[in-house]
């Protein structure tokens, strides 16, 4: 049985977008007390603990990710007590709560800004990143907003820019600062006094800037182009070497290692937007001093063919050393992956494969609410987009409202998810896919992703093994998994067509929850949409 305070090594989180898990005071939006209702399915499903995303104070230009009060919740969710009600509920559940931290910015409403852009000589005067213009006007540098147009906003006031790396809602802080750093560890310390046990940290490398304030290079062919934003946006036009991902950040991520070190059995996942993202992955974990795990956009992208997930796959382990990815298919930032992937594709029996691929990999995993139910990218007519990232770039890019809809709960008309018309709509094709439609069939995707949950965490291979990649062709996707004296083959058919390889080892097929590969000597066989394990003599 796993250490207490390494729970998280080989854990499944399953992650809940508070605003649309479920409304349970009537405004069409969701909160924690909706959250706390719910969290007896949520421990059904088998998983360790769950990553709330933000519910702090904030005007919600970015729906929580522009934080004007990092101790407090916000009234559209609830209350401080009904967080504390939360987590207490969540642990006599068994179920650790990991909560988002967005500190690289806050909102330009937080009182830390409202000072510092008054004017340059106030206590707060170097808390953001101001820069002087150019003799003629024009913007600092060539840096870039994720979210569209110079990552500069002038302000009138100090008649200098601001850097704002997302929304002009949004500045980023300056943390060469260290009045800064300690102070957003301060604020994390609030939350490990209440008891949480861990933090999934937004956008872990923006932390610092060049500070040079030196032009991004153009991204010239053959450059590693950022996975982190649609190709429709310019940003991905530039190297993002001065911007982001400065080598400062390293000794930043030791100070906050040191912090939760006195939280014994608390963890941090980091989210990493790169050019060279597993590279990342791999700096910001390794040596046991800095994050305890990150992911990136590898396998929240749209190339997903066994030999891409196979050199996904390879060029971490290549990197790795002691380094812990954590996967995940979905989040709240991308199409979900039963679209971006499986939209060709059998929509019953492509989505149980890929999540069987993903609980078989090495390093711990994220589920996205909705996601163990097979949900499609949900359909959102403009007039009813809230996301200001999709109204800048559509219509080639309709932003990330089609993954934060409402969980189906039921197939009524909002799905069981408010008693009044939601703030996104509830696509009708989830309420064929509601929770209380698959809780009725054993055979269902919720069904299988249970089974599937429990059959990892009864072979201390899948939990924490190694892994050994196996070449077995580009059309299926093969690795064996070992921890003690436990040898597992696992082999994935993630296409619409029967497979057939040669063993590498003699071994016995293991009984998989829902999945009818056979074994016949030397040669395994594989229908469509199947995955196998067998047990390696």
């Amino acid at each position: 049985m796993q250490d207490n305070t390494s729970w998280w090594r080989g854990g499944v989180i399953y992650q809940i977008y508070p605003r649309s898990f479920l409304d349970s005071n009537g405004d069409g939006i969701g909160d924690l007390p909706g959250v706390t209702e719910k969290l007896d399915y949520v421990a059904s499903l088998g998983v360790d603990g769950i990553w709330l995303s933000p519910f702090f104070t904030s005007p919600m230009a970015d729906f929580g990710y522009d934080i004007s009060d990092y101790r407090d919740v916000d009234p559209m969710f609830g209350t401080l007590e009904d967080f504390k009600t939360l987590l207490a509920r969540a642990h006599e559940l068994g179920l650790k709560v990991i909560i988002d931290q967005v500190i690289s910015h806050t909102s330009d409403q937080h009182p830390w800004f409202q000072e510092s852009r008054c004017d340059r000589n106030n206590a707060r005067a170097d808390w953001y990143v101001w820069a002087d213009p150019k003799r003629d006007g024009t913007p600092p540098n060539n840096w870039l907003s994720i979210f569209g147009g110079s990552a500069w906003t002038f302000d009138s006031r100090r008649r200098q820019y601001y850097l704002h790396n997302f929304l002009i809602e949004q500045p980023d802080l300056n943390f060469h600062n260290p009045a800064v750093r300690d102070a957003q560890l301060d604020n994390m310390r609030f939350w490990l006094e209440l008891g949480v046990d861990g933090f999934r940290l937004d956008t872990v490398n923006f932390y610092f800037h060049d500070a040079e304030l030196r032009d991004n290079p153009a991204l010239e062919p053959g450059d590693a182009k950022t996975l982190g934003a649609p190709e429709a946006n310019p940003y991905t036009w530039q190297c993002h070497v001065h911007d982001i991902s400065r080598p400062e950040n390293l000794d930043f991520l030791k100070q906050l290692r040191a912090l939760m070190d006195e939280y014994p059995g608390t963890t941090t996942v980091g989210e990493i937007g790169d050019d060279n993202p597993l590279e990342r992955m791999a700096e910001y974990t390794a040596g046991g001093d800095k994050l305890h795990m990150a992911y990136t956009f590898d396998l929240l992208n749209a190339p997903r063919s066994p030999a891409y997930i196979h050199e996904v796959i390879e060029r971490f382990q290549r990197l790795a050393g002691d380094a812990w990815p954590c996967w995940a298919l979905s989040n709240h930032d991308v199409v979900r992956s039963a679209t971006r992937w499986g939209a060709e594709e059998d929509p019953e029996a492509y989505p149980k494969v890929t999540l069987a691929m993903l609980l078989s990999l090495r390093g711990s995993v994220c589920l996205y609410q909705g996601e163990e139910l097979g949900l499609p990218e949900a359909e959102v007519p403009f007039e009813r987009i809230q996301d200001p990232y999709g109204k800048v770039l559509w219509p080639e890019f309709k932003g990330r409202d089609g993954c934060r809809t409402p969980m189906p709960w039921t197939d009524d008309i909002q799905g069981g998810f408010s008693r009044v018309e939601p703030w996104l709509p509830v696509d009708t094709r989830h309420l064929l896919r509601a929770v209380s439609r698959q809780q009725a069939r054993s055979d269902s995707l919720l069904s299988s992703v249970r089974e599937l949950i429990a059959f990892r965490r009864e072979h201390p291979a899948l939990v924490g093994g190694d892994l050994q990649l196996i070449d077995i062709g580009n059309e299926l996707l093969g690795f064996v998994r070992e921890h003690g004296d436990e040898r597992l083959l696992c082999v994935f058919n993630l296409g619409g067509q029967a497979r057939d390889c040669h063993l590498p080892e003699q071994g016995s097929l293991l009984d998989a929850p829902g999945f009818t590969a056979r074994l016949e000597h030397d040669r395994l066989h594989l229908p469509a949409y199947q995955a196998a394990y067998l047990r390696l003599d």
